[in-house]
């Protein structure tokens, strides 16, 4: 190969990262920069004044000119998104060479629907507040996001704008393109979503395991199949259906064989858990020796963690195992290490991610 192409193509030099953090993600933030010498902590004045808004104040903010900065969010509730999207719209002011927002869980977009008019997505909203971050010397803000949910977030007006384009493609063509911009994400081009993964996390884990040779993948829906099959396709699968009977919806095993094996339920979040816990009373049913699971974002809301806790009083232990990264702060302090929790961090990660 020419020498001049082996130059184009090496490895460029490692950046210099200035990481801020919200207070929520400082656990998280010092495990990134354990990964590497080139990511620096940087520290913000999380203040309040007698009212209630934020009085915020970014430390040495006059040394950070020229350099490459991150922050590091965490949108766990409405009432900490206002402080962090001041300091997210502050920083690439401040004339940085380049901006990135590490924002692990995008947390608007669980159950959105856009079916019918007067729905109101607010995942479209917070979309267009991100794709407005203000432009660093460097160019458009980077958006670096884990496993997002695939949403519809295209609004009743996007779809009269498309109608005409779906009538000249012919049934087939006009599902597929339908179906493409149901699962597009409306950010504009004045940032660049770099959407990441926490399922090379799962793999090495697995491998790990002394029944790896056993584990048989199971997805509790063909969204959660759809979302990560073709990560997992050297693992025998399994995938379960929502069927509505009456009023009720009921899981069922719609393919695949899951007798004998150790099965990992993969999704990429959980909120009550209901969901999980009907597919694992369905696989146990159908034969499965064990049966594990992994999501990437842990919500959890109301504790809703400790329906999966094993309890010393003797009961039967449904999940084996209970993977989930660290996406959700608040949720793996609720947990800690209580059995059958295991902590994926997503720190590597998002250090190489910086790097990018």
């Amino acid at each position: 190969m020419d020498e001049g192409v082996l130059r184009v193509m090496e490895k460029p030099n490692e950046k210099q990262i200035l990481l801020f953090y919200c207070m929520e993600s400082e656990d998280l933030a010092r495990k990134v920069a354990e990964q590497s010498p080139l990511i620096q902590l940087q520290s913000i004045n999380w203040r309040s004044f007698d009212d209630g808004f934020p009085n915020l104040f970014i430390n040495n903010a006059q040394y950070i000119r020229g350099q490459h900065v991150a922050f590091l969010a965490s949108f766990s509730s409405p009432a900490v998104i206002f402080e962090q999207l001041s300091v997210i719209f502050a920083l690439p002011r401040l004339f940085v060479a380049s901006f990135t927002l590490v924002l692990p869980f995008f947390p608007t977009g669980s159950f959105e629907r856009m079916e019918e008019e007067g729905d109101v997505a607010t995942a479209f909203t917070m979309a267009r507040i991100l794709s407005n971050i203000p432009i660093s010397r460097g160019g458009p803000t980077s958006l670096v996001i884990y496993d997002i949910h695939a949403l519809q977030l295209w609004s009743i007006h996007r779809k009269l704008e498309f109608y005409s384009l779906f009538l000249s493609c012919g049934t087939t063509g006009s599902l597929s393109l339908l179906n493409f911009l149901q699962e597009r994400f409306y950010f504009s081009d004045h940032v660049l979503p770099l959407f990441e993964t926490g399922i090379p996390l799962l793999k090495q884990r697995l491998h790990q395991l002394p029944d790896a040779d056993n584990v048989v993948v199971a997805f509790p829906d063909d969204g959660a199949w759809k979302r990560f099959h073709k990560q997992l396709d050297h693992f025998p699968m399994v995938v379960c259906a929502k069927v509505r009977e009456g009023d009720k919806r009921i899981v069922r095993l719609k393919e695949g064989n899951p007798a004998g094996s150790h099965v990992v339920i993969v999704d990429d979040l959980v909120q009550s858990g209901g969901t999980l816990i009907e597919c694992q009373k369905v696989l146990a049913a159908h034969g499965a020796s064990k049966v594990s699971a992994y999501v990437t974002h842990s919500v959890f809301p109301k504790r809703s963690w400790e329906r999966f806790i094993h309890k010393n009083d003797g009961s039967e232990k449904a999940f084996t195992y209970f993977w989930t990264t660290d996406s959700c702060p608040l949720t793996v302090k609720a947990i800690g290490n209580r059995a059958p929790f295991e902590i994926l961090s997503l720190a590597g990660s998002i250090a190489d991610a910086l790097q990018i």
